[in-house]
């Protein structure tokens, strides 16, 4: 990307060599809706299933239980939705938690106004999802717990097996954005005991607007879009083919190379954080905490192999992403459906920031792509960048 120092890949990743290698025949030689009964068709129809098959394998499912959407935010919306609707009436409930992705929370709160409650957990100050308040609310009129696999802003990756269990003890549906573990950590829908989870390509160097929801044979869930019959029925509407097929490579390719990328890319993550920690003073990190000085512990890390999440205090104004732009960096300060926002993150507000220091925020989200000498020129940009702002402040 230019001479930038790319590290928003929480926001997005370059589409790999090969899944662009994979796209491209059906692209620009076979094209064909694979809805048709002509063999073109057939050829298009048979690239979807096989995808949905290497989709199906690395979570551990049946390939009939992944239905291909647009991405995350459609997914989340047809599992809690779809789910919801699937009740018994308007009086149910949903249980999330206050650090959820927009498109969990802000579907919970369009939820609320058709009528339905919704309960949103407190997390504690590393942002880890508080199991007691989640089981204490679980009541007769409970139908589904929604809760995150791991945050986009801070990286904290929550006891989701530890959820699983409570949501198969009280018999409640189970839903898991997984859109920023997909691909980076081990999955096993069943060992989870998950019901349905939100996947998405372009978070694992696939294409953009493709994603897929694993749907639990025997969940109930309604279809939101209606027409035709594709996905079993579920999600109307011509497969995108090319971006299904890229999505599958990505994530064959991801499966593959997951624990030495988790490896490297937890390094780079330690590195930034302890320099930044080291030479930076009056900062905090935000999220699990980090074993700086281990990095072969870095697997049980609770928190995701490649955020970096800090608040600096000091500063009264202005945005870090903005200037560490101007300075060749590319980051960001949460996530990137809510970078024109001026208010605070709410992620960082549930970990009990106050809004000025919240608002004094940056997120570097490092890939298998980056290189430790682009860790160390983002953190040596970075200290000059909060060095000008609190002189700013002062002044």
């Amino acid at each position: 990307m230019n001479d930038c120092i790319y590290l928003d890949n929480a926001a997005t990743t370059r589409c790999s060599e090969k899944v662009l290698e994979a796209m491209l025949p059906y692209m620009v030689e076979n094209y064909a809706n694979p809805s048709g009964n002509y063999a073109s068709s057939m050829e298009c129809r048979r690239a979807v299933e096989e995808a949905r098959a290497v989709i199906a394998g690395v979570i551990g499912a049946a390939p009939e239980e992944i239905i291909f959407t647009s991405g995350g935010t459609e997914s989340d919306n047809f599992a809690i939705k779809g789910s919801m609707y699937a009740g018994a009436g308007r009086q149910s409930q949903i249980i999330t938690s206050k650090i959820e992705h927009h498109a969990v929370i802000n579907t919970c709160k369009y939820l609320e106004k058709e009528g339905f409650f919704v309960k949103y957990i407190n997390v504690d100050r590393y942002g880890t999802v508080d199991l007691y308040q989640l089981q204490s609310n679980i009541s007769r009129i409970t139908r589904m717990i929604s809760i995150m696999y791991a945050n986009n802003e801070i990286g904290t990756i929550e006891p989701i097996e530890e959820i699983g269990n409570i949501a198969a003890y009280y018999r409640k549906i189970f839903h898991v954005d997984a859109v920023q573990a997909f691909g980076q950590i081990p999955i096993d829908v069943n060992k989870l005991q998950i019901d349905l989870m939100s996947m998405s390509s372009h978070k694992i160097h696939g294409p953009k607007g493709v994603g897929a929801l694993y749907v639990r044979k025997g969940s109930g869930i309604e279809s939101l879009l209606h027409g035709g019959e594709q996905e079993f029925g579920l999600r109307a509407g011509t497969e995108n083919v090319a971006g299904i097929v890229g999505f599958a490579a990505a994530a064959k390719e991801a499966a593959a190379n997951m624990n030495d990328n988790f490896i490297y890319v937890s390094k780079l993550r330690n590195h930034m954080i302890n320099r930044i920690m080291n030479e930076i003073p009056e900062c905090r990190l935000n999220g699990s905490r980090v074993d700086t000085g281990r990095v072969e512990n870095a697997i049980r890390a609770k928190r995701l192999p490649g955020n970096v999440n800090f608040s600096f205090a000091g500063i009264n104004e202005g945005s870090i992403p903005l200037m560490l732009d101007t300075a060749g960096v590319c980051a960001s300060s949460g996530s990137a459906c809510s970078a024109f926002s001026e208010a605070p993150s709410h992620v960082l507000e549930a970990l009990g920031l106050e809004e000025k220091l919240a608002l004094a925020s940056v997120r570097f989200t490092i890939g298998n792509d980056n290189k430790i000498e682009e860790i160390d020129r983002a953190v040596d940009e970075l200290k000059i960048v909060i060095a000008q702002m609190r002189e700013s402040s002062r002044a």
